[in-house]
């Protein structure tokens, strides 16, 4: 393979590019395909239908006598060319029509292909109740991202092409078909209907769908449009309670996008087993029933807020805009994963918007760390699917926010919009987008895209602050700690002009005498590498604001100020993807905790004041648990309290369990799993026994109950009470999702050595048992493998070697899970043949990447387990002297 295709030097992190994957171009075009039009009849007890598929191209060329189109495990019946039988090659993969007549430019060819389809792989899915499962609803319905469409119908299968399309489909009463476009007709037959949808504007084939069911039918409109969701019977009050905002939100992104909603009809179609959380198919959504949310639920659960406004944002972006080519599915996924940024800016606030992108930059920073780094726009994979990862959706949906911070509000609606309106109905790569921007806003922004698209990667800073009182000059050491300090850690540089902001709270400044003094030291600003200032004022604090450029590995700055800043704000606004490490003294991160107008600034500091631990670190951030006004800033606090190994950091914590948002009470539970005492542990029996509003609360609690019961403690509660208390949960706790009794699933499997424990999980990990449930205690015998005896291991292999031989996506994905926890060979045996068996891309790539998860856990995992048992004892001693010793102190002074 050569070099120019895989960059080994990777600083570390794995590479994307696995053994086999080679670069992917479109194929060429042999001309315009105009319309598809598909006849089916369906067949559903038998999972199999029949029927053809019309398809009118228009040549490009002369002289082309062979026609190959993409048709993967499907009967051809026969080939039609203008009504003339032509010969055809078929080899199960690929469908090559030998043309009786060669091309002619501008005359139009009609291919019809009869064809049938038996039990499909995938593509299409048939979901019906069975003898396990026997209140499953009767459905069938359509996944064609990335390249599923070829499974079923013949096609021209990659996101290049654009036509029109029409479905006809006859279904058995009283099932309805919903697809693309309008329905135009509808024909009793008997005891079936016959559906016939037609979608006028062009779109790509994968996102042409069917969906059949026994749905409610819920009806809302937008501008006279039909907006409609459709459930199963008896959902329809969750169905309001998860999609009601839609209106809302079509006209939001018309708006934003410059652009009125395009398509006849938005249909939302809540469909089970569905293997994605939702599909953006053209003005037709397909989503997991699993969305639907029931009144606790909707307590604490966003996520289907997100889902619906993510799905919603592709009708634009992917559906009226279609990407050229996988590579740049950025543009579209990272889109609409901004859009819920933005749609949580406009509903809730600027600052949930805020901390709702910290986390979405988590989860791009967690994949580049722990799984791999690669370039946003690459053509070099084994399956197009791998590419649709945290790169493309949390990172893309950073890259727009930094672009919209580069131009500001007004000039980025402007690009977007003309970027829109200039490529609506065609189809876009990355460069369009540069375009955009550019005759929009007569901006360049290749800088941007060289540094965070096209190649991998981020800046990690780490910022040093001190204060020269003689001089008055506050000097700031900006350190990119990803490049290496020789001489080629050059290329891993970022070249970013940053604000650095100096905070005054109102009581120690009046604003008149906050200046600047670099006149009177005679120095000019820009040779103290500052490029401009401004100033914010805020209800508590003024922000000095200057513009430096950081492009070295390491450079000092000096700012001559008037007065001694209370605390310094690094990138303000926090418009860049990074990581930061603060290193200023403990007074300025406490001023910065309380202070700070931005609310990422203040959660920088609280883990900064965190790493410093001691009393005077839990006071204050004991005091933001308590005070800030946002409960995100709130739940990450309760995260930091617990990393702090004082026994005073418990009782900080506790106080965050009276908090009336869910979310941080979630946090505060999850944070007492650092604390293993036996007073945390009554909390959270106290928490299963009363219960709390939220279901998310519930679990977590008994998740973490699992967790400390199970740790070395010195009066740890009996096994067998604590294993009665999560069966209990089993037992009665049976409601929306499975989200409570997967808790419980996760606090069994903590019980590493325990047998009892080990035999409640392969309960549940029978047919039968709800798919969430189950699927929860699949990933959980991985976990709880690694203390149990040579006996048990083997039980638990052979219980995974059969879950292994299940086709179900989602299944063979915990499978994978679950295995890659374990610390024996034996694991590597399954997962082999799980990545040679499956027919899913993303199953095989987890089944690999969860191979070398293995083979890491074989290496030397006993000798070190031992080391950090003993290590955690001392630590725990370690923490009861120093807890005493702080008290003391605290009295003393």
């Amino acid at each position: 393979m050569s070099k120019s295709y895989f960059d080994t030097d990777n600083n570390g992190h794995k590479p994307f590019e696995l053994p086999g994957a080679r670069p992917h171009y479109n194929p060429d075009r042999p001309g315009q395909v105009e319309h598809i039009f598909l006849d089916l009849s369906l067949d559903i007890p038998k999972q199999s239908y029949q029927g053809s598929c019309s398809i009118r191209l228009l040549p490009i060329r002369n002289g082309i006598d062979r026609l190959t189109l993409d048709a993967v495990n499907l009967n051809i019946e026969s080939v039609q060319v203008d009504e003339v039988p032509q010969n055809f090659d078929y080899d199960g993969e690929q469908l090559s029509i030998q043309l009786s007549e060669a091309t002619q430019v501008g005359k139009r060819l009609l291919i019809a292909i009869a064809y049938s389809v038996v039990k499909p792989q995938r593509g299409i899915y048939f979901i019906q109740p069975d003898k396990h499962y026997p209140n499953k609803p009767t459905q069938v319905w359509t996944q064609g991202e990335d390249e599923d469409s070829r499974f079923w119908f013949p096609c021209f299968d990659y996101p290049g092409q654009l036509s029109t399309s029409e479905i006809r489909v006859r279904v058995p009463n009283p099932l309805v078909a919903i697809s693309n476009g309008e329905l135009i007709d509808t024909t009793e037959d008997g005891d079936y209907k016959i559906y016939h949808w037609s979608q006028q504007q062009v779109h790509p084939t994968y996102l042409m769908t069917l969906a059949v069911g026994d749905f409610a039918e819920i009806r809302d409109e937008w501008k006279g449009k039909p907006v409609t969701y459709y459930v199963e019977k008896g959902r329809e009050e969750d169905a309001k309670r998860s999609m009601e905002k839609t209106p809302r939100m079509i006209e939001f992104l018309s708006q934003k996008y410059g652009y009125p909603y395009p398509f006849p009809k938005y249909a939302q179609v809540c469909v089970d087993d569905f293997i994605f959380g939702g599909m953006e198919n053209t003005s037709t959504t397909l989503l997991t029933d699993r969305c639907l949310l029931d009144e606790r639920a909707a307590l604490d659960n966003r996520n289907t807020e997100a889902l619906v406004v993510h799905e919603l944002a592709h009708q634009w972006f992917g559906d009226l805009v279609v990407i050229k080519h996988w590579s740049h599915a950025w543009i579209k996924e990272g889109m609409a994963s901004y859009s819920e940024v933005m749609w949580t800016e406009q509903e809730y606030s600027l600052p949930e918007a805020a901390y709702y992108r910290l986390l979405e930059a988590r989860r791009y920073l967690s994949e580049d760390s722990s799984r791999y780094r690669r370039p946003m726009v690459t053509h070099v994979y084994r399956e197009a699917i791998e590419l649709y990862d945290r790169h493309i959706y949390e990172k893309g949906s950073c890259v727009y926010h930094m672009i919209r911070a580069q131009l500001g509000d007004e000039l980025f609606w402007q690009a977007i919009q003309t970027f829109v309106q200039d490529n609506a109905h065609k189809t876009v790569e990355t460069i369009d987008l540069l375009r955009a921007i550019e005759k929009a806003t007569g901006r360049n922004l290749s800088f941007l895209f060289d540094q965070y698209v096209y190649r991998g990667g981020h800046p990690d800073f780490k910022v040093a602050y001190s204060w020269d009182g003689d001089a008055n000059l506050a000097k700031i050491t900006v350190t990119q700690t990803q490049a290496a300090e020789a001489k080629n850690g050059s290329k891993d540089l970022f070249d970013l002009k940053i604000p650095i902001g100096f905070g005054y709270t109102q009581e120690e400044v009046k604003s008149e005498e906050l200046g600047v003094r670099n006149e009177k030291l005679g120095v000019k600003s820009e040779e103290l590498g500052v490029k401009n200032h401004s100033k914010l004022i805020t209800p508590n604090s003024q922000l000095l604001t200057f513009t430096v450029r950081v492009n070295e590995r390491e450079q000092s700055f000096y700012f001559p100020l008037e007065n001694k800043p209370q605390f310094i704000s690094f990138d303000v606004g926090n418009n860049y993807l990074k990581t930061v490490a603060l290193e200023y003294p403990i007074a300025e991160l406490k001023a910065q905790l309380e202070f700070d107008p931005d609310p990422i600034s203040r959660i920088y500091a609280a883990t900064a004041l965190a790493k410093k631990g001691g009393l005077e670190a839990i006071i204050a951030l004991s005091k933001s648990l308590k005070n800030d006004p946002l409960w995100g800033v709130r739940v990450e606090v309760a995260k930091q309290l617990a990393k702090i190994n004082l026994d005073q950091a418990f009782d900080a914590l506790v106080a965050g369990l009276k908090d009336k948002n869910a979310y941080v009470r979630r946090s505060v539970v999850e944070a007492l799993n650092q604390i293993k005492t036996a007073e945390s542990y009554k909390l959270l029996r106290g928490i299963l026994q009363k219960g709390d509003p939220s279901y998310y609360v519930e679990a977590a609690a008994s998740r973490v109950i699992g967790a400390i019961a199970s740790a070395n403690l010195e009066d740890k509660p009996k096994e067998d009470k604590v294993l009665k208390l999560l069966k209990s949960v089993l037992e009665e706790k049976a409601g929306w999702n499975e989200v409570v009794r997967s808790g419980a699933v996760a606090g069994l499997a903590e019980f590493k050595t325990s047998e009892a424990a080990l035999n409640l999980l392969i309960e549940y990990t029978k047919l039968g048992v709800p798919q969430p449930l189950r699927l929860a205690t699949i990933r959980a015998l991985g976990k709880i493998s690694v203390g149990q005896s040579p006996a048990n291991l083997e039980r638990i292999l052979e219980k995974l070697t059969e879950l292994a031989k299940e086709t179900f996506f989602l299944t063979q994905i915990a499978v994978a899970a679950a295995l890659g926890q374990m610390e024996t060979p034996k694991a590597v045996g399954i997962l082999r043949s799980l990545a040679e068996q499956t027919a899913d891309g993303r199953v095989r790539r987890s089944a690999e990447e969860e191979i070398s998860k293995v083979q890491k856990n074989i290496g030397s995992e006993k000798t070190l387990r031992q080391l950090r048992e003993d290590f955690d004892q001392l630590k725990q001693q370690n923490q009861e002297l120093r807890s005493r010793l702080e008290n003391l102190e605290a009295k003393s002074k």
